[in-house]
């Protein structure tokens, strides 16, 4: 008997899941290779950020969710080699993986457009541990503004600037909005969280470029109405302990903070720069590989990117945007095309994109929606992002667990998440006072 065919994807992500999922009844051994063991829903890490969810409370191990599919191995590792003359992967413990088939999903991570350095004081946001980063550094900074004497320093630790106006940006700031003016109101006896500066800054001309006109005006003035202050057409140059220095129309300007949160530009992997490397493949400025119209690489046929790795423009010309939504339909299309070259079916017919709509929530009943054509915003939109996102968490507890804690975060502003745990949580903070001075 013939051996099957041999599918390896991966990442485990909105891609690499929903491929694995649509060769659930295929007749091959398939492979899904993570360097994490669980499956992220990472539209909702920014309320894990922000103290309103757990991390696993959006998270889900791989082989829970691919348990029933015996034709499915998980594997726990790292590609960082592909040699696609013999069909073979390396992982970062030397174990090699061979395949006839690769789906590459590993995603992508934040770029710093070549200033690495600045991630030391400006957290991204695309895993778990970068969300409990960002919470450690707002909730550190409300502590440290209550213990600080000084005016001054005062004001840097209730500065939060926010680099990048998509939709994270937006996000990010109403949920510190809220917090400053809701959750944390009570909580202090020498500050008022309510005073928090909250500032997006971005090089474009509004917040959310990607959503019509309308929508991103009416976001920005429900950020306004959380104190929330948005300033565009304006370039980070630096990143530093002590703030953001911006180039703007009239010069140079710094903004002295001590919380600055970085949700500004992605890049891709370093493997998928590997992968373009040894194969040749055309990318694009940030690295994106160009992909045939069934989403495979030039010259070689046996191997698909999905997601946020590939290159592919929609009807009119522009780039797919790197959302869980193309990713989703990508992974799926890529899986459909290997089966039907597994059947000895013709081919697929080219990748497209189906547009559901764009959603960005930017606090309690307040958010911004384009769904199939239709603009939405303030409540109707919230109650449209609230289903979708229920809709797509992974398991069903998951799903509960999430919609019981919006519950209560909807009737009492309260999040029950706000802890600072670790290293950080035992340690004394700059320009505050000795624990043993405070009370004098």
């Amino acid at each position: 008997m013939a051996d099957k065919h041999r599918i390896v994807i991966l990442g485990g992500g909105f891609g690499g899941l929903y491929a694995a999922q649509a060769l659930k009844y295929a007749d091959a051994d398939i492979t899904l290779i993570d360097r994490r063991n669980y499956h992220l829903f990472q539209p909702l890490l920014y309320q894990v950020a922000t103290g309103s969810l757990s991390p696993g409370e959006i998270a889900a191990p791989i082989r829970g969710v691919l348990s029933e599919q015996k034709n499915t191995t998980v594997l726990l590792g790292e590609a960082v080699d592909i040699d696609p003359a013999v069909r073979s992967i390396t992982l970062r413990d030397g174990g090699v993986v061979v395949y006839d088939s690769l789906i590459l999903a590993t995603g992508s991570q934040a770029s710093y457009f070549g200033h690495d350095d600045w991630k030391t004081w400006a957290p991204g946001l695309k895993t778990i541990e970068d969300a409990t980063t960002m919470r450690h550094k707002i909730l550190l900074a409300f502590e440290a503004a209550e213990r600080t004497s000084d005016e001054e320093e005062r004001r840097a630790w209730l500065t939060f600037v926010i680099v990048g106006a998509g939709a994270t940006g937006v996000e990010l700031a109403g949920a510190l909005g809220e917090i400053a003016n809701h959750t944390m109101k009570h909580d202090f006896r020498s500050i008022h969280p309510q005073d928090a500066r909250i500032i997006i800054v971005d090089s474009g001309k509004r917040v959310l470029p990607a959503y019509a006109e309308d929508l991103s005006h009416s976001a920005e003035a429900q950020l306004i109405r959380l104190g929330a202050r948005v300033r565009t057409g304006l370039s980070v140059t630096c990143v530093d302990e002590n703030g953001v220095s911006l180039k703007t129309a009239s010069g140079e300007e710094h903004i002295r903070s001590h919380t600055v949160l970085w949700a500004a530009g992605v890049a891709v992997t370093d493997f998928a720069r590997t992968l373009a490397r040894k194969t040749n493949a055309p990318t694009e400025r940030s690295g994106k590989i160009k992909v045939a119209p069934d989403l495979s690489i030039p010259n070689f046929p046996e191997i698909r990117v999905v997601g946020d790795l590939a290159y592919v423009e929609d009807d009119k010309g522009k780039p797919l945007p790197g959302v869980a939504q193309v990713a989703m339909q990508s992974g799926s299309y890529a899986a459909k095309c290997i089966l039907r070259k597994i059947k000895g079916q013709p081919e697929c017919k080219p990748f497209k994109y189906f547009n559901k709509g764009d959603i960005a929530v930017i606090g309690r009943a307040s958010a911004v929606a384009n769904v199939f054509g239709i603009h939405l915003k303030g409540l109707p939109a919230w109650l449209v992002w609230l289903f979708i996102h229920l809709m797509y968490i992974v398991e069903f507890q998951n799903r509960m667990m999430v919609f019981i804690q919006w519950g209560f975060l909807y009737l009492t502003f309260n999040r029950g998440a706000r802890l600072i745990t670790g290293f950080a949580a035992t340690q004394g903070v700059k320009g505050t006072q000795p624990l043993e001075n405070l009370g004098e």
